[in-house]
């Protein structure tokens, strides 16, 4: 580590980085003792790295502010924190520590773009893919399995467990709170330990003694038990009697712990199937170094009767890079914005990938950059012709930045050009002002509506838009709070000349559905896609040879049973709560239909069709007339 905080790997790859274009972004790893800050100016490397002792402040805010000052030319637009707390909504209590927030007043407090807060093993789960050889030190034997699950743990101030699930194009991770499963002992001295920890606790969680606070438990436990008198130690102060003094209670206090975290270990490895690998991090182990190598950890670990062979393919690892939450909260938050906020963090990536294109697709590249609003405007052709290219091009430069294809890579592009608009989402409170109240609920439905876009799919409205062409009638069947959605609907499509009825009442549609023909068209919009006539009137009109549009949760039964499914996936308690943002969810749809109806047929279609005229006979506000 050099003296501005930078380590050796960082500073190499400083000198070949490219900055943010929005600034340098803040990131930090907020635990119940200590705060990590950093603003990383470029990717990957950390700027400014201090540590800050939480009890020193009243709160968050007092926390940021006392970081931010110090760097009072350095505007910050993004920032990504890594918690140690789990996270459920905006509003956060942390529970090693009184401080309570909500994560949008802290976000407007600072006037960030961007506020992410994650648990602090989601962080530390999210850094292990970007982890090099030196940056961690294996102990006992082992090799990784390629594009495998992989674990992580690590005492601190608390006991963090997560984990990483391979997908197609990276990993997932795991949101846990294992370190508060049952402790299970495995030898006498553990049992009397937790005979120990009985006597101050109904309820022993694995964290209550795999913890800082824990060691300190151990010690205590074991003095106890070998009938010895001393005073209580510090986790720190343990660690130096054992470490530093050869203490023999120290040391067996640090051994039995070892011990522990084997077992506990290994219990994750078969839980998960973690071929990847267990990796340890936190503020404990890292420090023990070549005792840790030499504890029972490892023999533990494997110490699992008829499943020792399975655990002895397990390679497990000490994370000894200093701040490694840094690499997960600023992958995170790469991610969020790639393509998603106002940062031009997409300009970026084709900026910064041009050297690894064709020259074609460089030319590409250079419109987009150039010319970013008459790309999202253009068709495929048009956007060949103005870059000189053959459209197959175009659409090799869209995969090549990981998108399906032009529609795709248009949908996250317009969402990077949008402006500074955050995607989160905040509770009303009682207190609230009706400025604050207003606020919040226009960005909640922005931030909803955003997401939304963001997880389109385009096939199937294209599909939709094909059935709805050649339809002979169309049915709008609903219930409830979605009859407004499907009025809207009908309103719409009855323009259009095509002929078109609605049906809110469970006995009317079940009739009306035996009553269809091939060619004709029912959509059902549903918030929960489970009600029973609903799925009844459905398997009717499907009998009757109707295609069936379903506006509803896509994995809903709904959706498995439609022809095509539009999917609403934003979670609303609709047996408990008014349903408000999913039915603007589902009005866009009816105007991304309506407006697909309203543009030109192929013209194939207008020579097997005598009537598709009908479609142009209405103006509509997103064309251009």
């Amino acid at each position: 580590m050099t003296e501005n905080g930078l380590t050796e790997r960082t500073l190499t790859e400083h000198s070949n980085g490219l900055g943010f274009s929005g600034g340098p972004r803040l990131l930090a790893d907020i635990g119940a003792t200590h705060a990590r800050f950093t603003l990383e100016s470029s990717p990957g490397i950390f700027d400014a790295v201090q540590v800050l002792k939480c009890d020193e402040y009243s709160g968050i805010i007092d926390l940021l502010r006392a970081y931010l000052d110090q760097h009072p030319t350095r505007r910050v637009h993004h920032a990504a924190f890594a918690l140690a707390n789990p996270i459920d909504g905006d509003y956060v209590r942390m529970t090693n520590r009184a401080w309570e927030f909500s994560i949008e007043d802290v976000r407007r407090e600072f006037g960030l773009y961007t506020l992410l807060i994650v648990n602090d093993f989601t962080a530390l789960a999210m850094a292990l893919p970007g982890l090099q050889p030196s940056d961690v030190m294996q102990v006992g034997g082992g090799t990784a399995v390629a594009k495998s699950v992989i674990g992580v743990l690590g005492p601190g101030t608390g006991l963090g467990v997560s984990g990483l699930i391979p997908t197609s194009d990276g990993f997932v991770t795991l949101g846990s709170e294992g370190g508060h499963v049952n402790f299970a002992p495995c030898d006498e001295r553990e049992y009397a330990i937790l005979q120990f920890a009985w006597k101050e606790w109904p309820h022993v969680s694995t964290e209550r003694l795999i913890s800082g606070p824990g060691l300190e438990l151990i010690y205590r436990a074991l003095a106890d038990r070998n009938k010895q008198i001393v005073k209580p130690l510090a986790a720190q102060e343990v660690m130096h009697g054992a470490l530093n003094d050869n203490d023999p209670l120290c040391l067996e206090s640090i051994d039995c712990f070892c011990g522990m975290l084997g077992s506990f270990s290994a219990n994750l490895a078969v839980t998960l199937g973690a071929f990847g690998g267990i990796y340890i991090g936190g503020g404990i182990v890292p420090l023990m170094g070549d005792r840790f190598h030499a504890s029972s950890f490892r023999a533990r670990f494997e110490a699992k009767g008829r499943f020792s062979s399975y655990l002895a393919q397990i390679p497990t690892y000490v994370i000894t890079t200093p701040n490694p939450a840094f690499y997960g909260v600023s992958a995170i938050l790469s991610e969020h914005l790639r393509g998603r906020s106002g940062d031009s963090s997409l300009m970026d990536r084709i900026q910064n990938i041009q050297s690894e294109l064709t020259p074609a697709e460089r030319r590409v590249a250079t419109l987009v950059l150039e010319n970013p609003r008459t790309v999202l405007n253009e068709a495929i052709v048009d956007i060949a012709r103005l870059a000189d290219v053959s459209q197959p091009t175009v659409i090799r430069f869209c995969r090549s930045l990981g998108f399906a294809g032009l529609a795709d890579f248009k949908l996250k592009f317009a969402s990077s050009l949008t402006g500074t608009i955050p995607v989160r989402h905040s509770q009303v409170r009682k207190s609230d002002s009706t400025h604050d109240l207003s606020a919040k609920v226009i960005d909640n439905t922005v931030s909803a509506i955003l997401s939304f876009r963001d997880q389109l799919e385009v096939h199937a409205i294209d599909q939709a838009i094909a059935l709805l062409r050649k339809a002979n009638k169309v049915e709008f069947y609903a219930m409830g709070n979605s009859r407004a959605v499907a009025l809207d609907g009908q309103h719409k499509f009855f323009r259009f000349r095509i002929p078109t009825a609605i049906y809110g009442d469970a006995h009317l549609f079940s009739m009306a559905a035996e009553l269809l023909n091939p060619g004709d068209v029912v959509i059902v919009v549903s918030n929960s896609g489970k009600l029973p006539d609903l799925l009844k009137a459905v398997d009717t009109a499907l009998a009757a040879g109707a295609d069936v549009i379903a506006i509803a949760p896509h994995q809903s039964q709904l959706a498995k049973r439609a022809t095509v499914c539009l999917a609403v996936n934003h979670t609303e308690d609709n047996a408990t709560f008014l349903s408000m943002i999913s039915r603007i969810l589902q009005l866009l749809l009816i105007d991304i239909l309506t407006v697909g109806l309203s543009v030109d047929s192929p013209q194939e279609d207008v020579l097997k069709r005598k009537d598709l005229s009908r479609f142009t006979t209405l103006l509509i506000s997103h064309l251009d007339s």
